[in-house]
């Protein structure tokens, strides 16, 4: 039985004007499912519908078609068991402004029907980082703090699926390693976790699989590996502070003096090194390394689909 199924599910949205123009598609046919115990990246650009999707499995949004299940446990029909499955940190930084964070997390828990787990939310409480704000009212908490907070909402009832959208958005390194140090935990004791992040080099770390979605349809869905593998190009990176020749520049990823360029061989590495020699060119820090997560992004994002067979276990 998969952790989490998504069966065929459509999602339109329709203009007040009505009528078929007026009508937006956020989600086209998505279909994956989820195996119990994985680490599951769900990947893609603003408005490819990933916190769409999201929002449906959390019971927040309806499909158009189509049916998702937690644990074999209908969102729709049987909400309840399929909410007290799941454990969610939003986007959104969604705090009671009247109660300290320990206060929080005992309200949250009754939401669940779970009482006494002090010993539980004390162990939340030191490994996300919140100890000495156990009694802090949540007003006073930074940004990250309240995302912290977020999380131990999210896991107060310990459920045994964790979805986490845009966990480490905004937030300071220390946060990020701390979070995914205790994430990894749980997710070697048996917790499925699915992720959404913009942060490619957190996905390609930790995710043993992923799915990307592209104007809300699957584009590409495979183990993280198998995907690395699949770009069997050379990345060309160097800095330079001249503008590069023309030939180069339309296939070229630049950010400020970092200019990144594919090559599938040995010799279109020799051809790039040749056009930026002849250009006058004086490249920085030259490296040559295997594309990452980022350049498979791009490339699937510009290319053909790429979905594998599906798989029945976590890699």
């Amino acid at each position: 039985m998969p952790a989490i199924s998504f069966q065929n599910v459509t999602k339109t949205y329709i203009s007040k004007s009505g009528g078929a123009r007026g009508a937006t598609r956020a989600l086209d046919d998505v279909s994956f499912d989820i195996e119990p115990g994985e680490f599951f990246g769900l990947l893609g650009p603003n408005g490819a519908g990933k916190t769409t999707l999201i929002s449906i499995l959390a019971g927040l949004a309806s499909a158009s078609s189509g049916r998702v299940t937690v644990l074999g446990h209908d969102v729709v029909s049987d909400y309840a068991q399929a909410r007290r499955s799941l454990g969610i940190v939003p986007q959104e930084l969604v705090f009671d402004p009247f109660f300290s964070v320990r206060e929080s997390l005992r309200i949250q828990s009754g939401y669940f029907g779970v009482y006494k787990n002090d010993a539980w939310i004390d162990e939340l409480l030191a490994n996300l980082g919140l100890a000495d704000k156990a009694d802090a009212n949540m007003r006073q908490l930074s940004g990250g703090m309240k995302r912290r907070v977020l999380v131990a909402q999210a896991l107060v009832h310990r459920p045994p699926v964790i979805v986490l959208d845009e966990p480490t958005a905004g937030v300071d390194v220390e946060l990020r390693q701390t979070l995914w140090q205790f994430v990894a935990r749980l997710n070697k004791e048996g917790h499925t976790v699915l992720l959404t992040t913009h942060y490619l080099e957190e996905a390609e770390a930790l995710c043993g699989r992923l799915a990307m979605l592209k104007q809300g349809r699957v584009v590409a869905l495979d183990r993280t590996s198998a995907l690395l593998a699949g770009t069997a190009s050379t990345m060309l990176r160097f800095k330079m502070d001249t503008a590069l020749p023309p030939q180069l520049a339309a296939q070229s990823r630049v950010t400020g003096r970092i200019v990144q360029i594919t090559a599938h061989d040995a010799h279109e590495v020799e051809t790039i090194l040749g056009v930026l020699r002849n250009a006058g060119c004086q490249p920085e820090d030259l490296e040559i390394g295997r594309a990452d997560l980022e350049d498979v992004f791009l490339e699937i994002m510009n290319g053909p689909p790429r979905i594998a067979a599906p798989v029945g276990v976590a890699e």
